[in-house]
């Protein structure tokens, strides 16, 4: 069995992306592969099918494998409710909060843990596929670290390290982070991966021989950047700008809080060319929309909240005088209901009163619904529709909606407790028929996301040093 570690020299330099990719290129030889991130922080997660919640990386590395995600794919996972406040996930299940003054010292005893599921992995697949968190060399979260050198070191496997050169400076980050590490570490460091380069590639080749020089480090390859459709874990799409057809049928605009969470719901919409679809801050960013969204929030209470003092119940208002629409999915849900009670004290230990738009009363509960849901709609139509639940709050909903659970008497409001409905190509087509868009809507989701891993698959295995990727796949005839 082979095991490897993919580190980054940053957040945001690609490692997600780039451990889905070689997972994708591993099970295309025959490899049974699979991903794994010792501990993750991000407000978008997955539902397992052992019933669990992962981040949503993870949800998609598995994908890359074709196999079902499971809690060990990643044991510990940080949820932010605020600057210094995060939900402590381990094993899929919620075991209480984190404060931030107290993460050093907390960590250290998940390693036990987080060794347990990576070793779990290794008993069932050829080869497990590690991401690492941020960067290897912060100076002040190097002690007690399990999510990058720590956890190599635990369980002694060797690491890639990338760089992003398309946001510059990816000499200087990747012989830097090694100049950070131990000598046990950097010894650990078996290549070199520069990630997201545009342009011809022979102008590089003093760069690499200088940087295999300087760092004494193979340059395992040159990734380029690629046109990619994949869901992105913590950096949504830009604030403002249309994110497919700018003069589209439908305009839809999102609303961004602060604790937005699972934001990926929007990507087969904006995938949409008919859909003209913008992430907004302000109330003066609303118009023109014909829907606006309400996404999912990780602290419902503070996001309706800063809803409020940002101005925005006016706005919307006037968007619903004007015969707009309006869709809350998961926390926007409950944030367009009447009140949230929060006897358990999940998030506010109270009531808080909601927009009440929808005839909805949400009591926050202690235990946290984990569903993966697979029928058939009712509304607009009996077509297969999929999708997961993850949320704190119990719902009385109206079958004869499904997948939606409630809707304002006029029409115009709705609301779901169903993340990932539009990614189901049937019912996104009928959806979009009813919202006034003609046409066929664009191919099954799921179907473009591979063909994006298919794509970076493609370019990885044309750019890494075949001398690097042997081992992983000659794991596929050791079964």
């Amino acid at each position: 069995m082979k095991s490897l570690m993919i580190q980054g020299t940053a957040s945001g330099v690609g490692k997600s992306v780039l451990v889905a990719g070689l997972c994708r290129l591993l099970a295309r030889h025959g490899v049974r592969v699979a991903p794994f991130k010792p501990q993750n922080m991000s407000n978008n997660a997955a539902v397992t099918v052992d019933g669990g919640e992962i981040g949503r990386a993870q949800a998609l590395q598995a994908f890359a494998c074709g196999i079902q995600p499971t809690v060990d794919m990643n044991p510990v996972l940080l949820k932010p409710e605020a600057d210094c406040t995060s939900q402590l996930v381990v094993l899929g299940k919620v075991v209480g909060k984190l404060e931030s003054a107290r993460f050093r010292e907390e960590r250290e005893k998940w390693l036990t843990t987080v060794l347990a599921s990576f070793n779990r992995l290794r008993e069932v697949y050829d080869v497990v596929v590690v991401e690492g968190a941020g960067s290897p060399a912060e100076p002040n979260l190097r002690a007690g670290d399990i999510a990058n050198m720590g956890f190599a070191e635990a369980a002694d496997i060797p690491v890639w390290l990338v760089g992003d050169i398309d946001c510059g400076g990816v000499f200087a980050s990747l012989t830097g982070t090694l100049d950070i590490l131990s000598d046990s570490e950097c010894n650990r460091v078996e290549a070199l991966l520069i990630n997201r380069f545009r342009g011809y590639l022979a102008l590089l080749d003093d760069g690499l021989t200088w940087l295999e020089q300087r760092s004494c480090k193979k340059v395992a390859g040159v990734i380029p950047w690629l046109p990619l459709e994949l869901p992105e874990e913590d950096a949504p799409y830009r604030l403002g700008q249309a994110t497919a057809n700018p003069e589209g049928q439908l305009h839809i605009a999102v609303i961004t809080y602060p604790r937005m969470s699972n934001f990926d719901d929007l990507d087969p919409l904006a995938a949409e060319h008919p859909v003209s679809l913008r992430l907004v801050d302000r109330p003066d960013q609303l118009q023109p929309a014909d829907l606006v969204i309400l996404p999912g929030s990780k602290h419902v209470a503070a996001d309706l909240e800063w809803l409020r003092h940002r101005g925005f119940v006016a706005a919307l208002q006037k968007h619903l005088r004007y015969g707009g629409q309006l869709l809350g999915i998961c926390g926007g849900m409950q944030m367009l209901g009447k009140e949230i009670i929060d006897e358990a004290g999940v998030e506010c230990s109270g009531s808080v009163a909601g927009l009440g738009w929808l005839d909805i009363t949400t009591h926050m509960q202690q235990e946290k619904t984990l569903k993966l849901v697979e029928a058939m709609a009712r509304w607009p139509q009996a077509v297969p529709v999929s999708g997961y639940e993850i949320h704190y709050g119990d719902d009385n909903p109206d079958e004869r909606l499904f997948p939606f659970s409630h809707c304002s008497d006029d029409g115009q409001v709705w609301g779901t407790y169903l993340h990932g409905l539009f990614s189901s190509g049937a019912f996104r087509r009928v959806w979009l028929t009813e919202m006034g868009i003609s046409g066929d809507a664009s191919g099954d989701h799921e179907r473009r996301v591979m063909e994006s891993l298919d794509l970076l698959a493609d370019a990885m295995e044309q750019a890494i040093d075949p001398a690097l990727l042997e081992p992983l796949l000659r794991s596929a005839t050791c079964q």
